[in-house]
């Protein structure tokens, strides 16, 4: 039940304020073109392929290049982020990965290919660790998880703009200018950013009360920790081991899944769009509800470590049914089978995401997000081998389903082995 000071914050804010939501809304369009920039890999699998004359293997190795690039980034980032801050952290990011997007349209053979590819994951992993940083500064405990859902929304809305916009934009002008349009244009968020974003107490539409609402927490020292504040940490590792059981999976919706709508149901560039967008939009509702259920248990009483746990047990339930998805006949079966699936990875991940501020201080909170996205992303490099090979040798998606179905549950026992009560860290210990 809340204190009568906590009502009183709340009543304050919500008379005086939520530019909170604001910066949110910043970090939700960022990742929007993150994952716009990111999917049309996934989404072009087939037109590159027969353009460029490439083997599953030949794709899966670029996405692996990606991958890795993604693994090296995370912690490279996470240690900026921390060191100078989200603002100048995510303008670096943005930079590095637009300009390596817009190198895609002048790419001839996979060799280039894979260089762009690395490239743009180098600045792709600047997204979440200077996102979550900036949660982490505007939002108190009680709504990151909500926060981070909201803003983690974004990479929904780019998987289901991205294969109802780019197959036009393919059609009319070609592959390679898709590359150059869509990076071009994107440079308009970065004068938002720059333009609207600074920390809540520094920034002028920031009321007194809603200033209060922040910074309700009991405060943590101001000090940057770094690496090896944290790598021998528990709870550091039972994020890191949740983002690598459950990333390889989001990775391989994402990459692979157009692809396998082409061929089991025989669809092509104008007519998958529309089966896709529908799974990203069902995925879009799962993670903003995962962020909503675990806040809203925190504001009913319980701890973040049970509303947290709770959450992500109800998303690992509802992945199940995905092991059965190739054996669907209808393409909207399908949909509805992998949507709820993807829904319940963002819901999980969503919440996954607010374990590092709910048990690091601030100061180390950009670390241990880049060493779990580092992780998550060596995960994500062995499913892509693991792709390629499987599909290259037996032709079948069931092994994919298969590791997508369980990933959740061995990802929660993780967590709840390494870190049993969500406990905050000493990290004078």
């Amino acid at each position: 039940m809340a204190s009568k000071g906590e009502a009183a914050v709340s009543g304050a804010v919500e008379r005086v304020g939520r530019y909170r939501w604001v910066i949110c809304g910043l970090l939700f369009a960022a990742t929007i073109i993150n994952y716009i920039d990111r999917q049309m890999i996934g989404v072009l699998k087939p037109t590159l392929m027969a353009d460029l004359h490439w083997t599953e293997q030949d794709f899966a190795g670029v996405i692996i290049w990606f991958q890795f690039a993604y693994a090296v980034g995370y912690i490279l980032f996470g240690k900026i982020v921390d060191q100078v801050g989200a603002r100048v952290g995510y303008t670096i990011a943005f930079v590095v990965w637009q300009v390596a997007h817009i190198f895609h349209g002048a790419a001839h053979n996979i060799t280039q290919f894979a260089i762009a590819r690395f490239a743009l994951g180098i600045g792709e992993s600047g997204n979440f660790p200077a996102g979550i940083k900036a949660v982490t500064e505007w939002f108190p405990a009680k709504e990151r998880a909500f926060a981070i859902g909201v803003f983690n929304a974004g990479a929904n809305i780019g998987a289901v703009l991205t294969p109802l916009v780019i197959p036009y934009m393919v059609i009319a002008w070609g592959w390679r200018s898709a590359f150059v349009i869509t990076g071009v244009v994107s440079f308009v968020w970065l004068i938002a950013w720059w333009l609207l974003y600074r920390s809540p107490r520094e920034h002028p539409k920031v009321t007194e009360g809603e200033l209060a609402w922040i910074e309700q927490d009991p405060a943590d020292k101001v000090q940057k920790l770094g690496y090896g504040s944290v790598l021998m940490k528990r709870e550091t590792w039972a994020y890191a081991l949740g983002k690598f059981f459950i990333d390889p999976v989001w990775w391989f919706f994402l990459f692979w899944l157009p692809g396998y709508l082409f061929e089991r149901y025989q669809l092509d560039l104008k007519t998958f769009g529309l089966p896709l967008a529908a799974i990203y939009l069902v995925s879009d509702m799962g993670s903003v509800a995962g962020g909503w259920l675990s806040s809203r248990l925190m504001r009913a009483g319980y701890t973040a470590n049970v509303a947290r746990k709770l959450t992500m047990l109800v998303c690992a339930f509802a992945v199940l049914p995905v092991l059965f998805a190739e054996s669907l006949t209808s393409v909207w079966m399908a949909v509805a089978v992998i949507g709820i699936a993807t829904a319940a990875h963002q819901a999980f991940s969503a919440n996954l995401y607010a374990l590092p501020a709910d048990m690091f201080p601030r100061g180390a909170v950009g670390s241990v997000i880049g060493i779990g996205g580092t992780v998550g992303a060596v995960g994500g490099i062995l499913m892509s081998f693991y792709a390629g090979e499987v599909l290259a040798r037996i032709g079948s998606y069931w092994p994919l389903f298969a590791v997508a179905g369980s990933a959740y549950f061995v990802a929660l026992a993780c967590v709840h082995f390494l870190s049993p009560r969500l406990a905050r860290v000493d990290m004078g210990a």
